[in-house]
């Protein structure tokens, strides 16, 4: 960010007074804009290629068919766009060393079954069942983790062993053509129940809230400081785009959607929501407010470089493959709760590459070192309007393999020539 010379020279202890003094400490707006458009000139897109790609997808579907944009559509656009959501935030993990897991989609449904399996036939509470699914997800993870990390074996290689080893686990525990009901009141009501309209108020207040306290706070922090920061104009616009959003889509989801209105009630958000935000914000923490995250970038920017450094590359590795197999296992139990049963084929077909298509779609780079966990959740909402959409236009389904295909394509094509300008800039 630019920042004129007279604030350069400024003494440090003049600032300390804090917001009055952001018109000496801060550049402008327009200086702001002008930096993000020489960042995207030098390749670094981020997520607005996917954001436009969204938005581009709420006009044509809007436009096409009526019921598109309804209270009950963007519900079930929630669902369904769920468990897409968490396990795209593994695999940007994996993705942000430059590796991949092939093996995340059935991880999830052996740890489905497993959950299922404990609550049926041995009576465990949910929430027991539901970290021993975890726990299954990261012993998964640790094992690929420490092939990649101390044989050497390409991930390509060693996911693809387990792609097709962990498959046999939902067969032979439920057996072909079998099924386990996943009919759990809490876990199956992460999928068909809804938070209470006041509670949904309240916590959307309350994360509003706590973004605009800790926006300002860092806004007053590095004013006091003297140091580079972003203008206060800036900061309040981002409160307010913020706001917009939760407090519109809690609006919106807090309607009756119910078909017949005079008839029952249908409103508040659904509970996957919640867990998908929660998710969100204590990855984006790890990933930016931790060692643990600085290591992870720096050993996807370069691996060689970080070893020198004195990281330890292989645990960074495991570690990163654990949180990816465990977040597979989580995507398992939602896509469980979304379909109401786990059968022998739960995790396989285009699970994975859902996920993957997701991560790529929302702006991580496939090359590691660029990502974010807020790149999952754009890019898992992109993917699951492309079917969402089709399907009430009435398309065939080759329909939806075709365009969704085409828009991995065109992100992976975007982040290949990003990456190229970014290398000509020298960033």
């Amino acid at each position: 960010m630019s920042v004129d010379n007279d604030t350069q020279s400024a003494p440090a202890a003049q600032p300390s007074s804090g917001f009055d003094n952001d018109n000496r400490q801060a550049a402008s707006i327009g200086d702001s804009a002008r930096d993000y458009l020489n960042r995207l000139r030098g390749g670094d897109m981020g997520s607005l290629p996917a954001i436009l790609g969204l938005i581009f997808l709420f006009i044509v579907f809007t436009a096409l068919h009526d019921r598109f944009l309804t209270t009950y559509n963007m519900a079930n656009l929630v669902v369904q766009a769920g468990s897409i959501c968490v396990m795209a935030m593994g695999i940007v993990f994996v993705l942000l060393l430059g590796e991949i897991d092939l093996s995340a989609g059935v991880a999830g449904g052996a740890a489905a079954t497993i959950i299922a399996l404990m609550m049926i036939d041995h009576d465990w509470p949910w929430w027991a069942a539901t970290l021993a699914g975890i726990a299954v997800g990261a012993l998964i993870g640790l094992a690929i983790g420490a092939l990649v990390s101390y044989l050497g074996i390409p991930s390509f290689v060693v996911t693809l062993a387990f792609f097709l080893a962990l498959q046999a686990v939902p067969l032979k525990l439920i057996g072909a053509g079998g099924s386990l009901r996943f009919n759990d009141e809490v876990l199956r009501g992460l999928s068909i129940k809804n938070v209470p309209v006041t509670a949904g108020w309240i916590a959307a207040v309350l994360i509003v809230a706590a973004f605009a306290a800790v926006s300002l706070w860092n806004y007053r922090t590095l004013s006091a400081k003297g140091l580079v920061h972003k203008p206060l104009g800036l900061v309040v616009i981002q409160i307010v785009v913020l706001g917009g959003i939760v407090l519109g889509v809690t609006a919106l989801l807090s309607a009756n959607r119910a078909p017949n209105p005079n008839l029952f009630n249908i409103s508040g958000i659904p509970w996957v929501l919640p867990v998908v935000v929660a998710l969100l914000l204590f990855w984006t923490f790890v990933l930016t407010r931790t060692r643990f995250g600085r290591h992870l970038y720096a050993v996807g920017g370069n691996a060689e470089a970080a070893r020198r450094a004195g990281i330890n590359v292989q645990r960074i590795r495991i570690a990163a493959f654990m949180i990816c197999s465990s977040m597979a296992a989580i995507s398992g139990l939602l896509l469980a709760s979304y379909v109401g049963k786990v059968s022998p084929g739960s995790g396989g077909g285009n699970v994975l590459l859902y996920a993957v298509g997701a991560a790529v779609i929302g702006g991580t780079s496939l090359f590691g070192g660029r990502g974010r966990a807020i790149d999952a959740v754009i890019g898992g909402l992109v993917i699951a309007t492309i079917p969402n959409g089709l399907g009430l236009l009435n398309q065939a389904s080759y329909i939806n393999f075709l365009v969704t295909g085409g828009v991995l394509l065109l992100a992976a094509s975007v982040d290949a020539i990003s990456r190229r300008r970014r290398s000509s800039a020298g960033v």
